[in-house]
């Protein structure tokens, strides 16, 4: 397999498959495909599967896109404005994103539920306690609003941001909850109650215009008129 992201503010990634070859995406993610391509709709897993992709803020059913002869072409697109992150995970290798994150990845790569382990995180994290967990062998393509900006962080390196930009991170990364100081910091700051912690070692992935913060400016605009 191999792709191209096209695009500054609208990426696409175009991926051409060798025969044997496959991916899957989400229920409608397919922007255009070349017609030597074979599509084919299942829960991928089963109904538990299928379930645990809803929980996570994908489709139940998935669809997987398969070249049966020379070398076919596929692409993608995200859903919003923003950009396309290709994770080349190795055997046993995980990356931790957002809700709804998942855009496409190679069949050897499995998709499934993240928990967080803390309460309060679950709580209070802006993202609930489910996140998406993808697991290699294999290429996979995750979508983020906005720009992407990446830190790698040391043993014990603490970075806090408003949790609605967190968009993936390495497993070793810690996360939780820290609660504002000040009385006017919270009233006023409008940064809410909680900021996340994130705790290293391991690398994070910031995005820059988080859908709610987008969504919270149409509403703002369209009630104002």
């Amino acid at each position: 397999m191999r792709y191209d992201i096209r695009g500054t503010v609208m990426q696409s990634v175009d991926v051409w498959l060798e025969a044997g070859e496959s991916v899957y995406t989400e229920s409608g993610g397919m922007c255009w495909m070349s017609p030597n391509m074979k599509m084919e709709t299942n829960t991928k897993g089963g109904l538990l599967k299928g379930l645990g992709r809803k929980m996570s803020g994908e489709s139940f059913f998935m669809t997987t896109y398969s070249c049966e002869q020379g070398e076919g072409l596929v692409a993608f697109a995200p859903e919003f404005l923003g950009k396309v992150i290709p994770f080349d995970l190795a055997e046993g290798q995980s990356i931790i994103c957002q809700k709804d994150g998942f855009m496409v990845a190679q069949s050897s790569v499995d998709l499934s539920m993240h928990f967080r382990k803390k309460l309060g995180a679950g709580f209070f994290g802006g993202e609930g306690f489910i996140l998406q967990k993808l697991t290699g062998p294999g290429v996979a393509f995750v979508e983020v609003p906005g720009e992407i900006v990446e830190y790698d962080l040391k043993e014990g390196q603490t970075l806090k941001i408003d949790q609605s930009h967190l968009a993936a991170m390495e497993p070793t990364v810690d996360f939780d909850i820290t609660r504002i100081k000040g009385v006017k910091n919270i009233l006023f700051g409008g940064e809410g109650l909680f900021l996340a912690t994130l705790t290293g070692p391991g690398k994070v992935y910031l995005q820059t215009m988080p859908m709610q913060n987008l969504i919270g400016k149409i509403a703002s605009a369209i009630s104002t008129k």
